[in-house]
């Protein structure tokens, strides 16, 4: 069976291979083998109208038999008449693009499960910039190209009405083809036809954003498990994220002046300078008005400039 970093190496050339072998190769090997149910199960579907309300319908009917649904469950659709974000906010979602929604076992420590979406933004940036965008992550994980928005993922977590499982439902839609947007999208919205000049292959490109999910994922569970088996109590020389160090990496809010607010678009609350992202995954700001320095751990932020 092909490996997940054969089909990185296929679709980029020598660039994923360089990356990788930054690591150990006892570590790549670990990652991908915590990352590897994702995609085990694969539904795909011409139309619908939201993948996140077949995913809690899907993990209620395999608990109401006594069953567990798979972690690593994806859904994907052609294309969304009733797509959404944060706060409900609509999500243009029509053919050409692709619309996804991963089901994961909620099975990680508190402090780990709470950078889950920022993994997800990372594998969504990293597979854009595969195919030569030069893309970054906005907190927590828009993805942004040249100022415009690529792609948005949603995270949620869900439990399971029977048998009181807990699920991470990770939603993402990648505008690839699409190029016509409503418009009150026109100016903040960008497809990666529209940057490259080119169609894509629709299924090349889920296939190398299942490998960088199984790589993201798997990177947050490889730190986890490398926590556990350090920590001997004392909190002293414990290993460091890989998981945030690739995010930072990609980040293009370090140093931004950004309106912070738990609903920015409705209310923004204060202006903020970025200042970096905490260990355990909030956004460090300090406050314009009042130089105060905060780390905010829910909400979103806005580009002033």
């Amino acid at each position: 069976m092909i490996s997940f970093q054969s089909i990185e190496a296929l679709i980029a050339g020598q660039e994923i291979p360089a990356r990788l072998a930054r690591h150990p190769a006892a570590m790549v090997e670990a990652v991908y083998r915590h990352g590897g149910a994702i995609g085990r199960e694969i539904i795909h579907l011409p139309c619908a109208e939201r993948l996140m309300l077949l995913a809690r319908e899907r993990i209620n009917r395999d608990a109401a038999t006594g069953v567990s649904t798979p972690s690593g469950l994806l859904f994907i659709a052609d294309e969304l008449t009733c797509g959404r974000g944060r706060f409900q906010r609509e999500w243009h979602a029509p053919k050409g693009g692709l619309w996804l929604t991963l089901v994961l076992a909620d099975t990680m420590l508190p402090e780990y499960a709470r950078l889950v979406p920022l993994a997800a933004g990372l594998a969504c940036c990293e597979a854009v910039r595969s195919f030569g965008a030069e893309a970054g992550l906005k907190w927590v994980n828009d993805v942004l190209a040249g100022g415009r928005k690529l792609c948005g993922v949603l995270c949620e977590s869900f439990t399971s009405a029977e048998l009181g499982e807990d699920y991470f439902l990770i939603g993402a839609g990648i505008n690839i083809n699409n190029q016509s947007f409503p418009a009150e999208l026109g100016a903040t919205a960008v497809s990666l036809k529209e940057i490259l000049g080119r169609d894509l292959d629709l299924p090349v490109f889920a296939t190398c954003l299942l490998a960088k999910f199984s790589w993201a994922l798997g990177l947050l569970a490889y730190d986890e498990a490398q926590r556990l088996a350090a920590d001997d109590g004392s909190g002293v020389n414990l290993p460091g994220s890989h998981l945030l160090v690739a995010w930072r990496e990609l980040s293009d809010s370090v140093g931004r002046k950004a309106w912070f607010g738990f609903d920015v678009q409705k209310n923004p609350q204060y202006r903020a300078e970025v200042l970096g992202i905490a260990e355990d995954g909030g956004i460090i700001l300090r406050h314009l008005d009042t130089g105060a320095e905060i780390v905010e751990h829910s909400g979103e932020i806005s580009y002033l400039d």
